[in-house]
């Protein structure tokens, strides 16, 4: 069976200064981050293994801890896709014109995912995510790494919310490094996936054709 792979980052560990230290990169990205893709690899060795011994008893916290970090190492990818350095302002075409229509505006948008993240229990994330039943920009919070986002709802851009993402740089001034991360942001990389998903169509209506 395929293993899960820690992806390399397409810019050096200090690229992102000083918005995001080249320390706080390197253990993120090398520490954490490989953490989730091993502690996935070691879950589906595991529920091989009890699939064979027959010992479903296991099951259900295998899977639990399957999703956590599966999910930890989805979201680490796109967000280091999401950062690139020199990037930040704001995106452009079809992208700028539906956050517009759905935010009210890019300013809005900024504020509403910035107030998520800050006010995230513990650990987690806050994401703009497509509702493809919607056809719509959405933001949620997502705690630790499993989400309360709509089902089917893709997220094409995600703003790490734990303390190993900022601790190190902003200690207890977690807003500092909400408002830092403005100057990062990828937004031809947001477009490129926002692009994408506008291609699954998952309207009811168009659902319930399809079953007819």
């Amino acid at each position: 069976m395929a293993k899960y792979v820690l992806p390399d980052l397409k810019y050096d560990y200090g690229a992102l200064e000083p918005h995001i230290s080249g320390e706080i990169i390197q253990l993120h990205h090398d520490k954490h981050h490989r953490a989730y893709v091993e502690g996935a690899n070691k879950a589906i060795e595991q529920l091989e293994e009890a699939r064979a011994k027959k010992d479903f008893d296991r099951v259900t916290a295998l899977e639990h801890t399957l999703a956590f970090n599966v999910s930890g190492h989805v979201l680490h990818s796109l967000y280091w896709q999401n950062l690139a350095p020199k990037a930040g302002g704001k995106p452009s075409g079809e992208l700028a014109r539906t956050i517009d229509r759905d935010f009210g505006s890019f300013d809005a948008f900024k504020s509403q995912l910035n107030k998520l993240a800050e006010t995230v229990m513990g650990s987690g994330w806050a994401a703009l995510v497509f509702d493809p039943i919607g056809q719509r920009l959405v933001t949620t919070q997502i705690h630790d790494h499993q989400s309360e986002m709509t089902q089917a709802g893709i997220p094409i851009m995600v703003l790490d919310a734990w303390e190993h993402a900022y601790y190190l740089q902003y200690r207890t001034e977690k807003a500092k490094y909400f408002d830092a991360i403005w100057n990062l942001w990828n937004w031809e990389d947001v477009a490129a996936r926002f692009n994408v998903v506008q291609s699954v169509d998952l309207r009811l209506e168009h659902v319930i054709e399809q079953r007819t």
